[in-house]
């Protein structure tokens, strides 16, 4: 089979940001969500003989490609960035999180992320454990259904695609393929955005639950106050809006000194992080990869260790 390949977004933005604060190429490096290796393979050419990356991905095409990488300065965990913060305190020089769904994932039929393809209705990141879509969608009640397609994709007519599934499975058996739900999903919207698919909210919807997305996210970037070093970077590329606002929200919540109302003339706990740059994708970039036309990537750096 031909390999799928990955153009990585805001390869070197991304990588100047991470490596470009006060520990530069001599510290350890976190690549969060590994994917096919652009971001690490990148950073592991900046660092120095000292320097060290650990990279984290749930996802069991990841590991194997990250097994190709022979270099005594990296090593890969096969679990999701919620475990970032089992490294020790303080030990971290920067960490970079770049969310969504790789490339070589949306094109593998097989993997069910894609309306494009006809394939099973999977989705999960990582396939080794947990239950799929199709699993899902078999047992959910309509209320469950429209509150996921609701909440995660945003979608405005999330109560008459949930209501269409159920009586699709009551009649004929439950959905199975992506083609199904892609068909089901046009017939129930009757409108839409120019240019987007009928299921796009939906597949974006059921990605994000089945696999905890955003819970994870919030884990990790909590995580990451633990385990960066002062004058460390955090560095995360969001695709869509929802990951972007909890991004936004976090760094801007520990951008701020806090004042604890019980104690008015205690001094206030100082700041946790520092906003530096919000970065989009050039014109040029989007023009050779569209995939790369909604990224954000937002770059904090850490002040101060929290005791």
């Amino acid at each position: 089979m031909t390999p799928l390949n990955h153009t990585t977004v805001l390869l070197n933005e991304a990588v100047d940001a991470l490596v470009g604060g006060v520990w530069a190429d001599a510290g350890t490096y976190v690549d969060a969500t590994y994917g096919r290796g652009g971001h690490s393979r990148l950073v592991l050419s900046r660092l120095s003989a000292g320097g060290r990356l650990i990279a984290f991905d749930k996802d069991v095409e990841a590991i194997a490609d990250a097994k190709t990488i022979v270099d005594m300065r990296f090593s890969i965990r096969h679990e999701g960035f919620a475990h970032l913060g089992e490294l020790p305190a303080a030990s971290v020089a920067g960490v970079l999180m770049d969310l969504g769904v790789s490339s070589p994932q949306i094109d593998s039929p097989e993997r069910g992320f894609s309306f494009r393809f006809d394939g099973p209705l999977d989705m999960r990141m990582d396939t080794t454990r947990g239950q799929s879509v199709a699993e899902w969608l078999a047992l959910a009640s309509v209320d469950q259904i429209t509150e996921v397609i609701r909440d995660y994709g945003e979608e405005r007519f999330a109560s008459p695609i949930a209501k269409a599934i159920v009586a699709r499975r009551q009649e004929r058996g439950p959905i199975s393929t992506t083609t199904d739900l892609a068909g089901l999903v046009a017939g129930t919207v009757k409108t839409r955005e120019q240019g987007q698919n009928p299921a796009t909210r939906t597949f974006q919807a059921l990605r994000i639950f089945i696999n905890a997305e955003l819970a994870e996210l919030e884990q990790a970037l909590e995580a990451s106050l633990q385990v960066l070093k002062p004058g460390g970077r955090l560095v995360v590329i969001s695709f869509h809006s929802l990951e972007d606002r909890i991004v936004k929200q976090f760094i801007v919540k520990h951008s701020k000194e806090v004042y604890d109302r019980r104690m008015p003339f205690a001094a206030a706990l100082p700041m946790k992080l520092q906003a530096i740059e919000r970065v989009r994708p050039s014109a040029s970039e989007v023009g050779g990869n569209p995939r790369a036309r909604s990224a954000i990537m937002r770059v904090a750096q850490r002040t101060e260790v929290a005791a």
